[in-house]
Parts: structure tokens; sequence; C-alpha cells
């Protein structure tokens, strides 16, 4: 019992050292990990705050203060199974072991069709923001190219010493935190705030109802997109020197601290205008917050800080948190043998090498697929679906693991209250997100969604008939390496 007991508590075992071709590096404290994972959630603010009005109109506050509520049990369960498994790979060890390895194959998929999306969206919004700011009116081919350049730079960050990586995402997140309320009580304090704005707060969404399913209630579901991220903290255990136990704080405190900004400063900002008005013009397009400084209030110094803090360094934050998140995945399936073993080398500052390549090439071509048509919006737009399905089989995983392996629980700090009630709880909550998500895509989106699932059935295929034909799949747990 005492051996169980120290296992659950460890991290990761002692990698090589660096340049010895070893491992993940094993130096992360707790606070850089929940930094990870807040900064990842926490962006799109001043440039999606379109669509989340255009969603939910003057109650998007509520429906994010909603949205909260309904992602704590879903970061529970997380926070239960992640001391469970001292390596990276989250998803996919969760559902190999609850369920097989083709789920856990299915379910990092799903989740990383979310994760892959971020790097090139956000460098696309990063160059129209610098367009908007300096009045460039860029072409969209100009726009492309600054997105690469930007690409190509956080590649060369990430391959960089961890310890880099998070301290600049650590900075550019707290920049934005604080910038971000400073805007929610200017825009409280200006004068020009009323109640009366928010009147109506569940009559305006530009999604139609479907089914006698209000347009307001889909809007809300989508918005779980700008909630994703939490679940990268598994991604960094094997890199944390820190009791796994903590890992919770990492998990529940990243969703609660973007809960609660999110609900605040969408109050801050829904009393400026009724959301007809704050949506009028270009800012249906993105930068509503920024266009009614600007507009509405006529301010011109706050916006540019704003916009640049905001903007820049919260979007950077995001990018780093996805991409090392991705690329920790990806390192994972290699350790794992769900992809070759190629995918698991590390350069002299024990960063994956071939991962970083591999989401490069994908991001760039996002980037330049987005000329041949509306692919890159369609498949953005599934993000939440893909990430709400990865979570419902999780928490469905969470109670067969549970069930399959109660020892492993004994000495478990985590251990979710109600039991199997608030696991099934969370489990409800992630099948309807994903139900209400599918009710605002379009056909684009959906076609989109197929290419990404095809490119999954090809690599799985290759697996099946190939790969696990001649070795096991192999996962570190609680009592020791086992194969599936």
């Amino acid at each position: 019992m005492a051996d169980q007991q120290q296992s659950t508590e460890q991290t990761s075992t002692t990698p090589a050292p660096p340049g010895a071709g070893g491992g993940l590096q094993k130096s992360l404290k707790l606070v850089f990990v929940y930094t990870v994972a807040t900064g990842s959630i926490f962006t799109f603010v001043s440039y999606w705050d379109s669509v989340f009005f255009s969603y939910c109109g003057a109650g998007t506050f509520l429906a994010f203060a909603l949205m909260t509520l309904a992602i704590l049990p879903v970061a529970l369960v997380y926070s239960e199974i992640s001391p469970l498994f001292k390596t990276a790979g989250g998803e996919l060890i969760y559902n190999t072991v609850g369920f097989n390895k083709h789920v856990g194959f299915l379910a990092s998929w799903l989740i990383m069709a979310a994760w892959i999306s971020v790097p090139p969206a956000v460098v696309m919004a990063i160059a129209t923001y610098i367009s908007k700011l300096f009045g460039l009116n860029l072409s969209f081919g100009t726009t492309v190219l600054i997105g690469v350049v930007i690409l190509v730079l956080v590649f060369i960050m990430s391959l960089q010493d961890i310890q880099f990586l998070v301290k600049a995402q650590a900075t550019c997140l707290f920049a934005n935190i604080a910038t971000t309320l400073i805007t929610a009580v200017l825009l409280l304090t200006c004068g020009h705030w009323s109640i009366s704005n928010l009147a109506g707060m569940f009559s305006f969404s530009s999604i139609d109802s479907t089914w006698a399913i209000p347009g307001w209630i889909i809007g809300m579901a989508l918005l779980i997109t700008p909630y994703f991220g939490f679940e990268t903290v598994p991604q960094m255990v094997e890199e944390g020197d820190f009791p796994i136990a903590n890992t919770k704080k990492a998990i529940c405190g990243s969703v609660i601290t973007c809960g609660v900004i999110y609900t605040i400063f969408f109050f801050c900002v829904a009393g400026l205008a009724p959301a007809e008005e704050l949506l009028a013009g270009d800012s249906a397009n993105g930068f509503m917050t920024i266009n009614a400084m600007e507009n509405m209030l006529g301010w011109r110094f706050w916006p540019v800080v704003y916009g640049l803090i905001s903007i820049l360094m919260g979007m950077t934050a995001s990018i780093l948190g996805f991409w090392m998140s991705t690329v920790r995945m990806l390192y994972s399936m290699g350790k794992k043998n769900f992809l070759p073993e190629v995918f698991t080398k590390v350069n002299k500052h024990q960063q994956p090498i071939l991962p970083n390549i591999f989401l490069l090439g994908v991001s760039l071509t996002f980037i330049l697929l987005q000329n041949a048509g509306s692919f890159m919006n369609d498949f953005f737009n599934l993000m939440s679906f893909g990430c709400a399905c990865a979570y419902a089989l999780t928490m469905v995983s969470a109670v067969r693991i549970r069930h399959k392996h109660p020892q492993w629980y004994e000495n478990n700090k985590n251990v979710v209250r109600g039991g199997d009630a608030l696991r099934i709880l969370a489990m409800v909550i992630m099948i309807a997100i994903a139900f209400f998500c599918t009710l605002g895509q379009g056909i684009g989106s959906w076609i989109s969604f197929g290419v990404y699932l095809g490119i999954g059935v090809l690599i799985w295929a290759w697996m099946v008939l190939v790969r696990w034909k001649q070795s096991t799949v192999t996962i570190e747990t609680p009592d020791g390496e086992q194969t599936f």
C-alpha cells in the first residue's frame, strides 16, 4: 500500500540529462502548469467577443457563468483521474484504460482537433489586428504571410527550454488578465453604462431555434470553445516537480479563473449598448469591444493599450499553451505506440522534434487552405464539437476506470464527491453540449470534420493493420506497465 501511495504522489521518472536523448525534462512548478492551462483558455476575449455576443447577446455574461458551472464537474473528474497516471497523454491514456486503444486513439484525435486549430486561427487574428491597428488594409495574401512568419517564430520558441516557454507564457497571461480587468472597470464607470441595456438578454441570438431549442441555448453550448484548455494539465504532468495530486489546483483553478473573468468582463461590456448596436457595422467581424470604446466612448489611447496586450500577448499565451500540449500528446502517442517511435526523439532542450515539425506543417497547411475556400473557418467552427465529444468519452472512461480498478482510488485525495452521480452528470452535460453544438454547424463544417477524421482513420488503419500486429500499446498505470 505504501508503494502504491508513493506511486500516486510521484510525477514522473527521472529523465536523462539534457542532450542525452532522454524524455521530457522534469522541472515545472505547479504555478506554470496552472498558467499553461489558464493561458490556453483565456484568449479571444477581445477578438471573438463579436462571436460571443452574436450567440447570446447581452446575456453573454450569464451564458459564461452557466458554462463555468457546467464545465466544473468535468474539471473535477479530470482532477480525479489525472493523478492516477504520471505520463503525458491525457485523453489517450484515460480512454485506452477505460475502453481500449481504439477509443483512446479516437479521443486523442478529437481533442487535438481543437488544439491544432488554435495556432493558425490565432496568428491570423493577430495579423488581422495589426492591419486594423495601423490602418494598413493588408491583402489576404499579406495577412497570411504575416501569419506564417508568426507560426515559424512560435515553432522556434517551442524548441527552446521548457522554462523559457512557460515563463514567457505566464508573462503574457498575467498582463492580459490585468488589462482585461482594468478595461472592465473602466467600462463600468465610464458614465455611458446602463443596466437597461441588459433587458431582453435571452431574446437576442444570431442562431435560429432548432427543434424548439432556443438559439440562445445553442449559442451557450458553443461557448464551450473559450473553456477548453484545462485538459492541457495532464499533458504537462510528466514535466512537473510537484506532488501529482496537486494537479487539481491547476485544472479547477484555470476554469474558475477564466470563468470569473469572462463573466465580469462581458457584464461590463453588455451595459454599453444593446447587442444590436454593439454588433453594428464592422464590429460583427471582430474586435467589438475595441470598436465600442473607439466609436461609442470616443477613446483613443486605452483601446490601443488593451488591444496590444490582450490580442498580441493574450493570444501568444494561448498559442504557446496549445502548441506545447499538442506536441506532448503526439510525443505520448509515440511513446505508447500509437505513432512511430520517431515522434519521441527530443533535442538538447528535451523538446520533441518531429511533433513540433508536424504541428508547424499542419498549421501552415490550414493557413494556406484558407485561400482555397472556407475550409479553415469550417474546421475551426467544429472545435467545440470535437472538444465536447472528447470530454464525454473521457467521462464514460472515468466511470469504467473507477469500477475496474477501485484499488487505484484508495489513496487518491481528489476522488469526486458524489461518486458516479457526479461522473455521470459530467458525462450527460458533455453529451448535451456536443448535441447542441451539432445544431450550430453548417455543411462546410461537417465536410471539414470528415476530412480531419478521414486522416485519423488512415493513421488508425495503418496502426491496426501494420504497427499493432508487430508491437502492443503500453500504458504506465498505478499497477505498473500494462499492454492493450
